[in-house]
């Protein structure tokens, strides 16, 4: 037996075959979805341009995917201090450099020469790490305001605040649901979550009160008749190729769609172009393989040996499945446009590689098995 695999066997190999079946429908529907744009904006008339550069980025992260895999996930738990200050660090110096930069639009990206980071994409992950270390060590002081929910709070608001300053509305509201399960599953107080989603909500409505492209987009989604054509032509674009894909879809490279019908075709709303290239067929495939990654993480969350990495788990799980259901619902028009990309389906840089990291941090968990009993009052308070 070959030492590839010893060290796969030792991982939950059905997750790593779904992980493996995900990135390569992915990199299929990403190449038909931008294969037209890449001619348009290329001198040598490739359609391969967004595919090579969602190769590179592909290989970026299944190679931070197995480092996580073979790095012991219990090391996190001591550095989630210093990996939350670095994540807030990286947050300000990203308003920072577009500051000075004269960036006028939102500033979500570090550029540092050639590359580009989304660096609430990071911070995502590091917030996690550090709810789920917290919980680990204070579980018994979380319904503890001021020793236990407040500290949590504290650090959620420092990532959400920074994040709404970008302005990134989206991944902020994002990043306060992922929380909230969390401390909901760690045992911290109704009462004092629902105290603290109220003052988020109110703390988003003004967001959205000062920024004109997040109240256009409520409207468009709330009162559409409000609204001018030109803001209702992605959605209505995305509608038009879901329906044109039926129930088998057009076949792979036969979208209409993505032939200046829809705006997004490669990023946002290539969930469209799946819906009318593969049809019904290939969009319930696609939410059953994600279905199945989750079902897999809250899986190794039982098995998890300590308090850390089942919070660990359930953290990253709901982080996976939320941003791909959630894109799914704004392709269908059941939720206002986000902005938040379908993970390892969408073209993107940071979150390409994010993801695939964390499900390396999944597969790490899942080589460790708890021994009988252990934590087991925690545990039944969690699972039933």
């Amino acid at each position: 037996m070959s030492y590839l695999n010893i060290i796969v066997k030792k991982y939950d190999k059905y997750l790593l075959g779904a992980i493996v079946l995900l990135c390569v429908f992915g990199t299929v529907m990403l190449f038909s979805a931008s294969s037209i744009r890449s001619l348009e904006i290329t001198s040598s008339r490739t359609d391969t341009l967004y595919l090579q550069a969602h190769l590179k980025r592909l290989i970026v992260g299944i190679f931070f995917m197995f480092f996580f895999m073979m790095f012991d996930y219990r090391k996190l738990k001591e550095w989630s201090l210093h990996i939350l200050g670095g994540a807030v660090g990286l947050l300000i110096l990203t308003l920072i450099m577009n500051v000075f930069q004269g960036t006028s639009g939102p500033s979500r990206w570090m550029y540092i020469g050639p590359f580009s980071i989304q660096t609430s994409d990071i911070s995502r992950v590091a917030l996690i790490i550090f709810l789920a270390a917290f919980i680990h060590e204070k579980r018994d002081h979380i319904k503890d305001f001021y020793n236990g929910y407040l500290i949590c709070i504290m650090a959620i608001g420092s990532i959400a605040a920074l994040i709404a300053m970008q302005p990134d509305l989206s991944t902020t509201a994002m990043i306060l649901i992922i929380s909230f399960v969390m401390l909901f599953l760690g045992g911290a107080k109704l009462m004092h979550m629902m105290a603290t989603a109220g003052l988020s909500m109110t703390f988003l409505a003004i967001i959205i009160m000062n920024w004109d492209y997040m109240r256009i987009r409520i409207d468009s989604f709330v009162n559409p008749e409000t609204v001018s054509a030109e803001n209702l032509h992605q959605i209505k674009q995305s509608m038009i190729s879901l329906a044109n894909g039926g129930f088998f879809g057009l076949g792979l490279g036969n979208s209409f769609g993505k032939n200046h019908f829809l705006p997004t075709p490669h990023t946002d709303f290539i969930y469209a172009i799946v819906g009318e290239e593969t049809g019904l067929i290939g969009t319930l495939f696609v939410l059953t393989l994600f279905m199945f990654i989750f079902q897999r993480g809250i899986h190794i969350a039982k098995e998890s040996p300590d308090i850390f990495g089942v919070m660990l788990a359930l953290g990253i799980s709901c982080s996976f499945i939320l941003y791909a259901f959630i894109n799914a619902a704004v392709v269908t028009n059941l939720v206002p446009t986000t902005g938040l990309a379908m993970p390892l389906i969408s073209y993107g840089g940071s979150g390409v590689v994010v993801h695939l990291a964390c499900l390396g941090i999944l597969l790490n968990i899942s080589q460790s098995k708890r021994s009988v009993g252990s934590d087991s009052n925690w545990r039944k308070r969690i699972y039933g």
